[in-house]
């Protein structure tokens, strides 16, 4: 006989603090030319997740998120003489913004 289990409810997205979340924004010569897409990316901290991003970033910036790309980055390894040490992993996201929407402390760079 089957007994059909009760589903919790989505659990409430936490309030998360944006400053723990949002370490700095990467800039490089790809992150520059997405950002004419309206596309922005961040380094955020390894445990959070998209919706934590989202938030982040929509508090901070003042703008609406419609869509959060992650990945994660696997620290290189280095060599110091006969040493070899491996820099710390760290996350990525990728941050669509609606249309119309910028963040204006990239627009300089």
């Amino acid at each position: 006989m089957y007994v059909a289990r009760r589903r919790r409810p989505w659990p409430e997205a936490r309030p998360v603090q944006t400053m723990t979340v949002l370490i700095r924004p990467v800039v490089t010569e790809k992150s520059t030319n997405l950002q004419e897409r309206g596309r922005y990316v961040f380094e955020v901290a390894r445990k959070a997740n998209k919706y934590q991003i989202k938030q982040a970033v929509e508090e901070t910036f003042d703008v609406t998120v419609v869509k959060v790309n992650t990945m994660k980055a696997r620290g290189k390894r280095k060599r110091f003489g006969p040493r070899t040490t491996t820099q710390p992993s760290w996350k990525k996201a990728i941050v669509t913004l609606a249309q119309g929407d910028s963040i204006t402390i990239f627009e300089g760079v």
